[in-house]
């Protein structure tokens, strides 16, 4: 599986920004997802992930009720759309996917996903 993230940018405090990430392979829809981000000096964090059919999500406190991921199967993509965004959100954002047999995120999260696309630059400005 291939990926590639984009729909990074600019943008100021309180705004929006809907990143997608476009994946190779057929079987994609097997998937689980995830977006991960990491900020300069710090190490990357994990900020979602969703099984395969969308149906269960796991996200992080610091950004519950903020961000929505979304996948559409039928195009291979998956969405991260930020709401309210703020300064601390700044950073690189990763798409991610491994196949997994069993819902169980904290493993993904723990041990970390199979396949990775290049980051997408969101800076939050105040």
């Amino acid at each position: 599986v291939q990926l590639q993230a984009s729909g990074g940018g600019l943008v100021q405090a309180g705004g929006s920004l809907r990143l997608s990430c476009a994946a190779s392979g057929r079987t994609f829809s097997s998937y689980a997802v995830g977006w991960f981000r990491q900020a300069p000096g710090k190490e990357r964090e994990f900020a979602v992930v969703m099984n395969w059919s969308g149906g269960s999500t796991y996200y992080a406190d610091s950004v519950k009720g903020r961000f929505t991921i979304s996948r559409d199967n039928a195009k291979n993509t998956v969405y991260l759309q930020m709401n309210s965004l703020k300064p601390e959100d700044t950073a690189v954002y990763y798409c991610a996917a491994s196949y997994v047999s069993s819902w169980y995120p904290e493993g993904l999260i723990y041990y970390g996903m199979d396949y990775w696309g290049k980051g997408t630059q969101v800076t939050v400005s105040s």
